[in-house]
């Protein structure tokens, strides 16, 4: 069923009012009609579809005012002004001054009356989609006016955390500073003064002296190894540490490494096997960085093997590329969990129980400084089958170079600094 659709007809005479309304009533689309006098009308703001203008008893001035009001108390409706024949040449104006049509009263046939009605539908409904779209439009700009203060403010209050932030970072890099200062120094003295009693010439040791003596060197060494750990990874995210390359052996490098910490695998009766499949042994980059790096991986092999095997590859690769591969017959790491594997203080054992001691942050620092090299870390690891930690590196860099790894996520500077406080404080 069709709409019905709402007409006004102003007119200052009552017979013409008639004959238009009978016209009007005689197409065939559902009208409602509504008849004032221009000089009655209240022009408040009323939704019609369209208005027919009779100008017969109106000067050319009164129609051109009658119009000017009806644009503004009735907007996006057609208007359509019935003229008498003697003034059709003022039909132009009267388009020009608003109206959407002029006819005259011999054109006001209902056959004529209901293409105009028609035509004038549209336009109101066109209207109306365009005034209804307007509105959208101004709400939706609006909106994102709204939207736009808002992230200025969270911007602005991200800016502030941000700066917070930079000065935890740097207090917790001056907490770091004291603690070298304050731990690691008196520690080296502890390990200095023990290796000195353990010496074979200083005095005679009953058995239970040496014990003693021994464990003291081994914890302190432990705890020296925290600290350089802590320190280490403060450099790393302050961006403090400088690539300084030279030229040495790999081979050597590697031998020396594992002959400083083999007495910790010959405790848990652990081989350490190495496959040296390098012709050319000269490498041009970090020396103390390489040796950090493989001296925590063989750490790590060695923390989570309990019998078994570690082997140590070392082989040239393409693009003038070495490789070094730590393989152990450990414990394994699950498939979720190789994901974190490189993250800071990140352990497969964590909480008070832990299965295995340490701080989190040997392969986290190693993954770190092997960027530093230009190198890449990965790993491939089966629960209760062991691991295989690969490093490749550049066999040569073309000149020393300073790279700085800094965290940006302000979760995990926070983080990390809780952490540095509770490990210390465990230390103390």
């Amino acid at each position: 069923m069709e709409e019905t659709h709402r007409i006004l007809v102003l007119s200052s005479g009552k017979q013409d009012c008639i004959n238009l309304c009978s016209a009007l009533t005689q197409t065939d689309i559902p009208i409602e009609i509504s008849e004032v006098s221009p000089e009655t009308m209240t022009w408040q703001n009323t939704t019609y579809d369209c208005i027919f203008l009779l100008d017969h008893q109106l000067s050319i001035t009164n129609t051109f005012d009658t119009i000017n009001k009806l644009l503004l108390a009735i907007t996006n409706t057609p208007i359509i002004v019935i003229l008498n024949e003697d003034r059709e040449q003022d039909a132009t104006q009267i388009i020009d001054s608003g109206a959407t049509e002029c006819i005259t009263h011999s054109e006001c046939c209902p056959q004529n009356l209901a293409k105009i009605l028609r035509l004038c539908i549209q336009l109101s409904n066109a209207g109306k989609s365009v005034a209804k779209t307007t509105q959208t439009l101004r709400r939706s700009r609006e909106l994102l006016e709204y939207q736009s203060r808002e992230l200025s403010a969270q911007k602005q209050l991200i800016q502030l955390q941000h700066l917070k932030l930079l000065e935890v970072s740097q207090l917790k890099s001056q907490f770091l500073a004291t603690i070298s200062h304050e731990l690691r120094t008196p520690m080296n003295a502890v390990i200095g003064f023990t290796q000195i009693f353990l010496r074979p010439k200083f005095h005679q040791l009953t058995l239970q002296q040496k014990d003693i003596l021994e464990r003291i060197l081994s914890n302190g060494n432990h705890l020296l190894m925290l600290l350089n750990q802590l320190i280490e990874l403060c450099g790393v995210e302050n961006g403090d540490i400088t690539l300084k390359s030279e030229i040495f052996d790999l081979s050597q490098l590697i031998k020396t490494t594992n002959a400083q910490i083999h007495s910790l695998a010959d405790e848990k009766h652990l081989s350490i096997v190495i496959h040296n499949r390098l012709e050319n042994h000269i490498v041009f980059n970090d020396i103390e960085k390489l040796k950090q790096v493989f001296r925590n991986l063989l750490l790590n092999a060695i923390k989570f093997t309990e019998s078994g095997h570690i082997w140590v590859e070392i082989e040239e690769l393409p693009a003038n590329k070495l490789a070094i591969t730590v393989r152990d017959t450990g414990i394994g790491i699950a498939t979720g969990d190789i994901e974190h594997i490189f993250e800071r203080f990140w352990q497969v054992y964590r909480g008070n129980k832990r299965r295995y001691a340490g701080t989190g942050l040997g392969l986290a620092i190693a993954h770190s400084l092997v960027q530093i090299m230009c190198g890449n870390i990965t790993v491939s690891s089966h629960l209760g089958e062991g691991s295989a930690f690969r490093v490749e590196i550049p066999r040569q860099i073309s000149s020393p170079i300073s790279q700085q790894v800094k965290d940006v996520s302000s979760t995990q500077v926070a983080h990390s600094c809780r952490k540095l406080f509770y490990i210390c404080s465990i230390l103390l």
